[in-house]
């Protein structure tokens, strides 16, 4: 199919002074000074060393830097390793001594995480059209084969231990990118808005690459701002894919503001990702924005889309769509949980990943048969659409009965206090009691007994959470999705 960075050239050839990129940092690149800018960075990293099959780390929040820098080791044959830079140290050397990367680029002009993470590795700026980095070299690295036409690694969200770098080839990003322009609708007049992390495969692929393919302009932003969100929908951007929570979040401003919705404004396609949605948090959001709200599914081994809907407006269907043209989905219903068409979702096809880098244990583990198994819970309606019941280890077993979270997260969701809720299980002895973490404005948080109640009318006895702790912010990744992994700790003290 070509490499990645083919789709930057094919724009250069047939309209060069068009915006494609700006942040939020001043940056306004038309498509020749974007692939100006990777030129220039191209000849900086290959003065350092940089060859076929290294690994580039960059470490990096939104801004047109760090996307030239991925394009850059697309062009040279190596491997980037965008890694977000409100890590803490920590996890940044265990991924350093993961990926043995030969340079560390770091975006410091657009982050001041970065810039402290460059301090402590004395690394040197480096200025040019491209922007500000600062470059941290060298290091115990050299090419490995095993990276043959591998274009990205990424390292999946909230893991523990040893790190897994999900290696995503040149042929898995140029169809995620090309799947999620043509699901959108995406043309040359599009202003997407880029709010998602390029750290995750969601920001990389859903919204950079495919914007680069259709030749659609980015506005990046480094960080999520409600306030920065709701002036972006006002001023020309057309397309905002994003997480429930960055939608719930919105919504939440807008009514501190006093406004009911930003209907009157050029958005024209809004999905929400790597969460459930329901019902009623559904209705309300398509009558805030006025255009339907799509959902779909994905993880990054799966170079983010599986499946996707494709509804009107006000349509009540919450399933995460149908598989993805060129996508196979099947439900496999002998894993702990699978019954009556539950079952742990598998899918195959051009958007699975290569492997997790130096682990081939996991690798084998994940890919059996040429199927990735995805270890989240899920079925098929009637109509073949995918429902998620949930990750298939986070299931709770409660009194012999099986608890989806997220069944119980939307009965929560669609009380009029909540702007979103997380739960889990608490393993007791003999059992496990479901636990359920509720986010409420400041100023306006619900009564812990009338949530119970509202469940209550809601969840079968079994569903129902034991335990609800209500604060004003979740521990939650860059991206908004919440850790669940981290609730138990954060809120120690609450439990008890």
């Amino acid at each position: 199919m070509g490499k990645w960075h083919d789709f930057l050239e094919d724009q250069i050839s047939v309209r060069p002074d068009a915006i494609a990129l700006t942040d939020n940092g001043g940056a306004c690149w038309s498509f020749a000074a974007f692939g100006q800018a990777v030129s220039d960075l191209v000849a900086e990293l290959q003065v350092r060393g940089v060859r076929p099959y290294d690994r580039v780390m960059i470490v990096c929040e939104n801004c047109c830097a760090a996307i030239a820098a991925l394009f850059a080791c697309s062009r040279i044959g190596a491997c980037a390793v965008p890694v977000n830079a409100r890590q803490t140290q920590g996890e940044l050397m265990r991924i350093i001594e993961h990926a043995r990367p030969a340079v560390v680029l770091l975006t410091t002009a657009a982050s001041p995480d970065a810039t402290q993470h460059a301090g402590r590795m004395t690394a040197e700026a480096l200025v040019g059209s491209f922007g500000q980095f600062h470059v941290a070299a060298p290091f115990a690295s050299a090419p490995d084969a095993d990276l043959d036409d591998v274009a990205v690694m990424l390292f999946t969200t909230g893991t523990t231990g040893t790190p897994k770098g999900v290696m995503l080839t040149h042929d898995n990003v140029r169809f995620g990118g090309m799947t999620s322009a043509n699901l959108r609708g995406m043309t040359r007049e599009d202003v997407v808005y880029g709010v998602l992390p390029i750290t995750h495969v969601f920001g990389l692929c859903s919204v950079v690459t495919a914007a680069s393919y259709a030749g659609a302009q980015v506005r990046l932003e480094a960080r999520f701002s409600a306030a920065r969100l709701y002036d972006q929908l006002r001023d020309g951007v057309t397309l905002f894919s994003a997480v429930p929570q960055m939608h719930a979040l919105l919504m939440q401003y807008a009514k501190e503001q006093g406004v009911d919705g930003v209907q009157d404004c050029a958005l024209r396609y809004t999905s929400s990702g790597a969460a459930p949605l329901d019902p009623a948090w559904k209705r309300k959001a398509e009558a805030f924005y006025g255009v339907p709200i799509q959902n779909g599914y994905g993880l990054t081994e799966s170079t983010a889309g599986v499946s996707a809907s494709n509804n009107d407006l006000g349509d009540p269907d919450i399933s995460v769509g149908k598989a993805l043209p060129g996508v196979k989905v099947r439900i496999d219903e002998t894993v702990e949980g699978g019954s009556d068409g539950i079952g742990e979702v598998l899918t195959a096809g051009p958007h699975v990943m290569k492997g997790y880098y130096r682990n081939a244990e996991a690798t084998d583990a994940a890919l059996q048969d040429g199927w990735l198994r995805t270890g989240d819970l899920g079925y098929f309606d009637e109509h073949g659409r995918l429902h998620i019941a949930g990750r298939s280890k986070e299931l709770i077993i409660h009194g012999g009965f099986n608890v989806y979270p997220p069944e119980v997260e939307a009965a929560l969701n669609d009380h009029p206090q909540v702007i979103q809720s997380a739960v889990i299980g608490c393993t007791v002895e003999g059992d496990e009691l479901v636990y359920a973490f509720v986010q409420a404005a400041k100023g306006d948080l619900p009564d812990v007994e009338d949530l119970k109640g509202f469940a209550a009318a809601r969840l079968a006895g079994y569903k129902r959470p034991s335990r609800i702790v209500v604060a004003t912010e979740l521990p939650a990744a860059p991206t908004g999705k919440i850790l669940k992994h981290r609730l138990l700790d954060h809120f120690a003290d609450q439990l008890g």
